[in-house]
């Protein structure tokens, strides 16, 4: 014979299950990545010991001031991420939960995805160098331009690189640095024409860009939005859609004339 169960008995059995589903939610893994700022490296010097941009074929300049390009560091691939990770990091601003295929390549192994980042990474080389010479009126049959950046992978510090290369070769155009001595960084991708693209993560780079002494911060205009919602005081957005016009924002900022974008 069966025993009838009393209302608050009742309830109590029927939450097991929901409890049960709810710590399974709060544990299982999601197709999320959790981002962070990661290390910014100054185009204009070495990295590693290395320098970063070598050039051949024609004079080079000394300058002065940094260009940095910016990361962000995020979960790996194959890391769990659970709904109290995704929680715990939802309101930090130092923090950001992205969807996976966002920031990795659906299905893709570790290595595969390695391998992907680093053929992204010379393909955005080979762009902004002709991005630059074309910029500057060079041939690349008698100019040569090799950049090494270890431990970097994608295609966003293309506009950085395109930069770089011509301030080492050609600075604001009149004897001065195209930096004007300051530390300015950014993100965007570039293709051999100069079109800046948007990236990804921006929010993060700018923290990443003031906390290593940066006080400007170029943006793909697609991203101003995203990158001014948390902006670190002290750090000025200028946005770009060509490698032109990011070289004249930067020359109209470090002569104090003309008009300089902002978000």
């Amino acid at each position: 014979m069966l025993s009838r169960l009393t209302r608050p008995q009742a309830l109590a059995v029927s939450a097991l299950p929901v409890v049960a589903l709810l710590a399974t939610a709060v544990f299982a893994p999601l197709p999320f990545s959790v981002a962070q700022p990661g290390s910014t490296a100054n185009v204009l010097g070495e990295n590693q010991g290395t320098p970063v941009i070598t050039v051949s074929g024609t004079p080079t300049r000394k300058t002065s001031g940094q260009l940095r390009m910016t990361t962000i560091v995020a979960t790996g691939p194959d890391a769990r991420v659970s709904l109290g990770d995704v929680v715990g990091d939802w309101f930090r601003t130092d923090r950001a939960v992205m969807p996976r295929d966002s920031v990795y390549p659906k299905g893709d192994t570790v290595k595969e995805i390695e391998k992907h980042n680093l053929a992204q990474m010379r393909e955005s080389q080979d762009s902004a160098t002709q991005a630059a010479l074309k910029h500057l009126g060079l041939s690349a049959d008698k100019v040569k331009v090799t950049l090494r950046l270890a431990d970097v992978g994608g295609p966003s510090a293309g506009l950085l690189f395109s930069l770089g290369i011509i301030d080492k070769l050609d600075g604001d155009g009149s004897g001065g640095d195209l930096t004007g001595g300051r530390t300015i960084a950014g993100t965007g991708t570039i293709d051999g024409s100069g079109k800046v693209g948007a990236v990804g993560g921006v929010g993060l780079k700018t923290q990443a860009a003031r906390r290593d002494g940066a006080t400007v911060f170029l943006v793909p205009k697609a991203e101003c939005a995203e990158a001014g919602a948390e902006l670190p005081e002290g750090l000025r957005l200028v946005p770009v859609t060509t490698l032109k016009g990011a070289v004249d924002a930067l020359v109209a900022l470090e002569k104090g004339k003309g008009p300089v974008p902002s978000c």
